[in-house]
């Protein structure tokens, strides 16, 4: 059985993957932004999951958590689902922290990621960037081709021994899609938990929707891209992506 982190996981899909984790025996940490949010999952930590709070549009309080869990018992894979549809905080949370906890936590061997259709719609320009979230520098569709690039380059930069894809989960009727939208919400999360737990799947450098690998927007796979990102990221955290 696997340990799982699963960042945003107090509703939605994230929810629905610690639950389905839970039940299959993986051992599960739940992450919640601060302890009021902490309370709505008190159902699943009652179930032995482990829980971390931490605000991740603070980038001190991602640091902070990356430390408490490395003190821990060992990681096997990270779920990198916690994410917000627009505002200052859309890079720090959605590019940001799942950049922090992927050069700081020293153990998962599997990274999974969450993106959207919607980073085909992205934008490739890295300047004037406000990586710490003082004000939107950065729409939604912005930060989902940074985070889907970054799964690309850790598959390049880390084979064959940590494995990183990037998972589209579809519109589906969560807080963030709202209760019309039209995909199926349990083909959302079902693609992330193989990814996290599948012995058998020792896939790395995918771009998943509903269980299929998909091609995505051309500049994911760029190199120079990939690492143009890396060095931005570095540059705006002081924490460079270790080798392995």
């Amino acid at each position: 059985m696997a340990r799982i982190l699963i960042t945003g996981s107090t509703d939605g899909l994230g929810r629905a993957t610690a639950a389905t984790l839970l039940d299959d025996g993986h051992e599960v940490i739940l992450h919640a932004r601060n302890p009021h949010r902490a309370a709505a999952i008190t159902v699943l930590s009652s179930r032995g999951a482990d829980l971390v709070i931490a605000d991740l549009a603070d980038r001190q309080a991602v640091l902070d958590a990356a430390d408490e869990l490395n003190a821990g018992p060992p990681i096997d894979a990270v779920i990198h689902n916690a994410g917000v549809i627009s505002g200052a905080s859309v890079l720090p949370v959605n590019v940001v922290a799942p950049y922090l906890f992927t050069a700081l936590l020293r153990t998962p061997t599997r990274h999974i990621y969450l993106s959207s259709g919607m980073h085909r719609g992205g934008s490739t320009n890295l300047r004037g960037l406000d990586w710490a979230g003082g004000r939107a520098t950065a729409g939604y569709s912005d930060s989902k081709l940074f985070v889907t690039a970054l799964s690309a380059a850790i598959a390049r930069r880390w084979a064959p021994d940590i494995l990183a894809d990037a998972v589209d989960p579809g519109w589906v009727p969560t807080k963030m899609g709202g209760a019309g939208a039209p995909d199926d919400f349990d083909l959302g999360h079902q693609t992330q938990e193989r990814l996290a737990t599948d012995p058998q799947l020792q896939v790395s450098g995918g771009y998943w929707h509903h269980g299929a690998r998909q091609k995505p927007n051309r500049s994911v796979d760029d190199p120079d891209f990939q690492d143009r990102l890396l060095t931005a990221l570095a540059d705006a955290t002081g924490v460079t992506l270790p080798s392995r």
